[in-house]
């Protein structure tokens, strides 16, 4: 059975596909993202699933693309920022390699404030990343085996932080 050497988890915009695509090219293993799959099985981009069919439809093919790619990847795997919300998500991540990239509002704001392709965050940015937040830590919390804050720390800074936090070595 394949499994991933590193699942990254953790808010939209704390940097999984940055730090990601370092750790995978440190590690010389593959990199891959299920927002990604979603977006290339789709034909396009998430904002449009999720005005197009709503958010429920677009955790149900979350959950398809994480459980596909957790069987699939043997390298390092970022997660959309809602996948924990799944039960059967977070079991199936329970015994692997999980970190959890963490961030306060001050930074989800200056990195996602502005960005209008976030759904979740239209309105009201501050609000909402903190209501998410409230939703979620916990759960991001419940599937790391380690969590690595990010705020203030370079892509690579983050890079590093996760290596050492799972003591793994550079390829």
């Amino acid at each position: 059975m394949s499994s991933p050497l590193i699942v990254l988890v953790g808010p939209m915009g704390v940097g999984k596909s940055t730090v990601g695509r370092l750790l995978a090219e440190r590690l010389g293993a593959g990199y891959r993202d299920t927002d990604d799959d979603i977006v290339a099985a789709q034909g396009r981009t998430i904002a449009e699933i999720f005005v197009d069919e709503g958010e429920a439809a677009f955790r149900a093919l979350e959950k398809e693309a994480v459980t596909r790619a957790v069987a699939e990847h043997d390298g390092v795997l970022a997660l959309g920022g809602g996948a924990v919300l799944d039960a059967g998500t977070r079991a199936l991540l329970a015994g692997r390699r999980v970190v959890y990239l963490s961030m306060d509002v001050e930074e989800a704001v200056r990195r996602t404030g502005l960005n209008t392709a976030r759904p979740l965050l239209a309105v009201n940015p501050r609000k909402q990343w903190r209501e998410l937040m409230e939703a979620r830590r916990h759960l991001y919390e419940e599937v790391a085996t380690a969590v690595v804050p990010t705020d203030g720390r370079t892509p690579e800074e983050v890079t590093r932080a996760v290596l050492d936090a799972l003591e793994l070595k550079e390829a």
